[in-house]
């Protein structure tokens, strides 16, 4: 099954793309497909479901993102997720860190083809799901044209026919992490050939996605080739205001979503959990890039940032955090109107 939510997405990102930064993003936009932060099946199989499994299934369409080499633990850990909600599993076989390297999965895996897709089949068998792959063009020394076609090619033996292409090499040996995010060059040609040379498939592009009107942009056919779906990743996190233009711009709905009227409708969310004991820079965190270049947002970071640590903090901090953006944008206005 294909999810017309692919058209755009919010890329799995470790420790931020959690279950209160999804509900964020959701009052943002009704129609992009979601993302889990990266859980491992052994977590999942040995640790607590509830906490690292938690999710509202009304926030979806949302993926589970599983690490795993193991095709026996990948399937058990996708069926222990099912009760969850969640509407898809994908597979991590991009991530460049030292941490899941060791552990052998993540972007190492593009060396191993086969052993993905047997992991995959594993996991098509165990749950009526789909299930996806989110990779790269290839790591160190690989030829990424080779690389990227042998891992399709092995996955759709097995069943598989959707694919969240990260358009850069990963330099496992020599860049960090964080430089594997802007140093090795993007390839989207490589991507956009796949999708030509393989049309029966589901190709999304990842990598390097300015904004949402550069993601619109990509989905414009080119030479022929229409991309099935970009996946947005850092700039959805950093500048979440944007997100309220996917609905209009990606899906031809009506109306963006302003930031108001996101917060407005987030505000729910945030009172059941802080009901529950959830403390509010659980949930604040991911605002804090929501009034991004607007008067007063470094207010805004501040009060959430600062304020929300006090012993009982609750909705009361976004009120005054959100008032002090309305009063410097009135203050900008003011001078603006008096310079005239």
């Amino acid at each position: 099954m294909t999810y017309p939510a692919h058209r755009l997405s919010v890329a799995p990102m470790m420790d931020w793309t959690d279950r209160h930064c999804r509900a964020f993003h959701r009052s943002l936009t009704r129609r992009a497909m979601l993302y889990t932060e990266m859980v491992t099946a052994d977590a999942v199989i040995h640790g607590d479901r509830s906490r690292l499994l938690a999710h509202d299934p009304e926030v979806g369409p949302v993926a589970l993102q599983l690490g795993g080499s193991d095709p026996s633990a990948l399937a058990a850990a996708a069926q222990a997720a099912l009760p969850f909600g969640y509407d898809e599993i994908n597979l991590n076989v991009g991530c460049p860190s030292d941490r899941v390297q060791s552990g052998r999965f993540g972007a190492c895996l593009m060396r191993e083809p086969q052993l993905v897709a047997d992991c995959m089949a594993a996991m098509a068998e165990a749950v009526p799901l789909p299930v996806t792959v989110k990779c790269r063009i290839g790591v160190d020394d690989q030829v990424p044209e080779q690389a990227l076609f042998a891992l399709v090619d092995a996955c759709v033996a097995a069943g598989v026919s959707h694919f969240v292409v990260h358009a850069r090499m990963a330099w496992l040996k020599g860049l960090s992490p964080k430089e594997n995010r802007d140093i090795p060059p993007l390839d989207y040609a490589l991507v956009r050939r796949l999708k030509r040379e393989r049309p029966e498939l589901t190709v999304v592009l990842n990598g390097g996605v300015p904004s949402v009107e550069a993601a619109r942009d990509l989905l414009v056919p080119e030479d022929g080739v229409a991309l099935d779906g970009v996946m947005l990743g850092r700039t959805a996190y950093h500048e979440p205001a944007g997100l309220g233009r996917v609905d209009p711009l990606i899906f031809g709905a009506d109306g963006d979503t302003s930031a108001e009227a996101a917060l407005e409708a987030y505000r729910p969310y945030m009172a059941a959990r802080l009901e529950e004991g959830v403390h509010l820079p659980a949930m604040a965190r991911h605002m804090l890039g929501l009034m991004h270049g607007r008067p007063g947002a470094r207010t805004w970071r501040r009060i959430l940032t600062v304020d929300s640590l006090a012993p009982g903090a609750g909705l009361e901090v976004l009120d005054r955090a959100l008032e002090a953006v309305h009063e410097a944008e009135a203050r900008a206005a003011a001078r603006l109107e008096s310079a005239a």
